[in-house]
């Protein structure tokens, strides 16, 4: 009697473990990221904080606005070619994300300066020449300093700005940004950590499924 009701327990057991499985496993499958910044609901629809309009020049003079990502995902970051603290460790970890989809015409990369006086088009290009890019794939841009700084800290949400201090006289956060197809933040990294831009490369699988379903339905 007692082997009968010890095989039916552990009959249960194993069914009640499969079936978590399954729940788990459809839940990581239909997992998807969040939408990050403000939101507001108008006549019933949510309206999510976007990147706004923007214009920059690239490191072969061309002009990089939305509709250089137009049906793309991006990686966003802030940045200075003299910068001596955090950026060599950045751009080695932004180098780890492109070599695993430089071959994935949907993920672009998008670097801003923050220092357009030193780092005009001639200087982008040769540090885009020697980390060894493409630079359809990944666009370092100048600009108006002012409007780096706006868009940095009330679109991307993340901080560059000017400080006598700091090293470089200029600050800015590590953070790497994904942007999807609709010009949403769909996450936030430390682009000087391994472990998160391990998530990063995780999280841009789960958007690029989200977005082949998405136009898949459409």
């Amino acid at each position: 009697m007692s082997v009968k009701r010890t095989t039916i327990n552990y009959s249960l057991f194993l069914g009640l473990l499969l079936t978590l499985f399954a729940l788990h496993s459809c839940q990581e499958n239909d997992r998807r990221l969040p939408i990050l910044g403000p939101r507001e609901v108008q006549a019933g629809d949510t309206l999510y904080h976007t990147i706004p309009d923007f214009a920059f020049v690239d490191q072969d003079s061309s002009l990089v606005t939305p509709e250089t990502f137009k049906g793309d995902i991006y990686v966003a970051d802030f940045f200075f070619t003299s910068c001596p603290t955090i950026c060599p460790k950045m751009k080695s970890q932004m180098l780890r994300v492109y070599d695993k989809y430089k071959g994935n015409e949907h993920v672009k990369f998008l670097s801003h300066s923050i220092d357009p006086a030193h780092d005009t088009v001639a200087v982008l290009k040769d540090y885009a020449d020697r980390l060894g890019v493409d630079s359809d794939k990944w666009h370092f841009i100048t600009g108006d300093r002012e409007a780096i700084f706006d868009i940095a800290q009330n679109s991307y949400m993340t901080s560059a700005l000017e400080d006598e201090n700091e090293p470089g006289g200029l600050v800015h956060s590590g953070a790497f940004l994904l942007i999807d197809s609709q010009r949403r933040v769909r996450g936030h990294y430390d682009g000087t950590k391994p472990e998160e831009v391990d998530q990063l490369m995780q999280d841009i699988d789960l958007l690029l499924e989200e977005e082949k379903k998405t136009s898949d339905e459409g």
